[in-house]
């Protein structure tokens, strides 16, 4: 379903880059410039030395919680190989956890939300429910942007990486599933030649501003912007259609032809099992087999114990199937701690005098929070009133998590990066476009195969409306938050030529779906889906092999 920043420095900092790149040709001695961006540390030859550089290097400590660059080259010294694995283990883990939060907590409160909020569908699923979804994006684009000295490229490559993957690699393994199973699906024109349109005109406008290299405020602000048009042109386009199904509902009522609400459904007697001679059959293979999955579920859920447990004694959590009075309790409690304790590690503007007051106001919000809950809601039932207090609380707190997960995935990435002498914009090109994405694979996949009739259409239409959400809303209130911080000077975007190509291949990859579709009839068949599958590999093809050196 695939959960990132330069300062107002930006604009002093691309120089330095280029004198640093000069500089590692020309001496072994770390320079002024390595001091900002840690890269001196393949020069230095001992262990100690490459320790004592990344402890008193200030461009060696990530925005995170974890220095990851001190465990590696310090506390790993002498085992780098178990250290990289560690390092490899912990990436795999914040992808769950960031992907675990979307699909458990974040992606509830939101549908949840919409509905106590009457909101209709067209409204939510462009909106909050496209928030679900792409909130991993959105969060490791605007904090790549805020946090990290690389962080614009990231952050850009990122978001336009996933956007990339999305609208290749998904299609093309949804249109060759669908036609590796002779399924015949047709895909609504208007609104997927809404959506590509959107999407072509919004990277043409991510291209000028890489073109001149640098937005304003005002910019931002319109980039933003358009995506309340295509909401208003959404919501239109939704009014017709429910204009004209109404009509030809009336006029069919009014010709008094009646349709079942359910089809009939032949059952065949010879192929019936009945449950007392099932459980005479199977008896013994079922006892066996229900142990084993005992013992499976126990391990699993020991494994996942301490990145379960946080989470759910901090986000509040009001649905039927997952109701708990005492979690919920314990969470009203622990929350607004939590955001006191993120808010004053991120800033790190409070002191000692000032923390104690801030974490005594909170910690009283909480206990009387908690004592409200205690007190008002019920032992076996979720509560029934104010639910839009409770969902926005579990919504909050899924936004708090994300970012705290996003922000230390960015420094991780950071790090390995570093470690391993890659360039950051192509860890935000594939390792990162890929964690965020693979939740979009698995999800778009499955709808599309087992969501019915209408799920195809659905799975296709996240496919450009996501990346659409993610380059308008991650990218432009990153565009807002850094020019904001620049004003009244405009925010220099990092050069990056790789960009200008990767929007390029992106338009590829648009115009052909848009091409072969509108030629075969909105089916989906193996000349899209092959096609675009093709275009990703070449795109990632270049990009790799001019990064291994392979094309210069």
């Amino acid at each position: 379903m695939q959960m990132v920043i330069l300062s107002s420095t930006s604009s002093i900092f691309k120089p330095k880059i280029a004198l640093t790149l000069l500089l590692f040709t020309l001496s072994a001695a770390p320079s002024a410039a390595d001091t900002a961006t840690c890269t001196a540390i393949h020069q230095l030859n001992s262990s100690i030395s490459v320790c004592s550089y990344v402890k008193s290097n200030a461009g060696c400590h990530p925005k995170g919680y974890i220095n990851y660059l001190q465990l590696f080259y310090c506390n790993f010294a002498s085992f780098p190989q178990l250290g990289f694995i560690l390092l490899l283990t912990w990436l795999v883990t914040l992808f769950y956890v960031l992907s675990n939060t979307a699909s458990d907590y974040f992606c509830p409160a939101v549908e949840h939300l919409s509905n106590s909020l009457n909101l209709s569908p067209a409204i939510a699923g462009t909106t909050l429910l496209p928030l679900g979804n792409g909130s991993t994006d959105v969060f490791s684009s605007i904090i790549a942007f805020t946090s990290t000295a690389d962080g614009g490229d990231i952050g850009l490559n990122s978001v336009l990486g996933g956007s990339i993957f999305i609208s290749t690699v998904v299609v093309g393994v949804l249109s060759l599933l669908v036609a590796y199973r002779r399924k015949i699906v047709v895909i609504d024109k208007p609104n997927f030649i809404r959506d590509v349109v959107f999407l072509l005109v919004t990277l043409t406008n991510v291209l000028v501003i890489i073109m001149i290299g640098e937005i304003s405020l005002l910019a931002s602000v319109g980039f933003v912007s358009t995506y309340i048009v295509y909401i208003l042109v959404v919501c239109y386009m939704h009014f017709v259609t429910t204009k004209k199904h109404k009509t030809v509902i009336d006029s069919v009522n009014d010709g008094a032809i009646r349709v079942p609400l359910l089809c009939s459904i032949d059952i065949d007697e010879e192929n019936v099992v009945h449950p007392a001679e099932k459980g005479v059959l199977y008896e013994e293979e079922v006892v066996p087999l229900r142990k084993k999955r005992c013992i499976i579920n126990f391990v699993c859920y020991v494994v996942k114990l301490p990145v379960y447990l946080p989470r759910r004694v901090t986000i509040p959590v009001v649905t039927k199937e997952r109701w708990s009075k005492p979690f919920l309790v314990i969470s009203m409690v622990l929350a607004p701690i939590m955001v006191a304790l993120v808010w004053n590690t991120q800033e790190g503007n409070l002191g000692l005098k000032a923390s104690l007051v801030t974490y005594f106001v909170v910690g009283s919000i909480g206990i009387v929070l908690g004592s409200c809950t205690y007190v008002f809601t019920s032992s076996v039932m979720p509560p029934q009133r104010c639910l839009v207090f409770w969902y926005a609380s579990g919504f909050l707190m899924s936004v708090i998590w994300t970012y705290v997960t996003c922000n230390e995935l960015v420094s991780l990435l950071e790090s390995l990066g570093n470690i391993i002498g890659m360039n950051p914009a192509i860890i935000g090109l594939t390792i990162l476009a890929w964690g965020n994405s693979i939740g979009d694979l698995a999800a778009n996949v499955a709808l599309a195969m087992y969501g019915g009739p209408d799920g195809p259409q659905i799975a296709m239409s996240g496919c450009y409306a996501g990346p659409l959400f993610n380059v308008l809303i991650g990218l432009g209130f990153s565009f807002v938050f850094v020019s904001w911080s620049s004003y009244p000077a405009l925010y220099v975007i990092p050069e990056d030529p790789d960009l200008c190509e990767t929007i390029g291949f992106l338009m590829v990859g648009l115009l052909w779906a848009l091409v072969i579709l509108t030629k075969r009839e909105m089916r989906l068949d193996q000349t899209l889906g092959g096609g675009l599958l093709v275009i990703y590999l070449c795109f990632l093809f270049i990009k790799l092999s001019r990064a291994i050196g392979l094309l210069s």
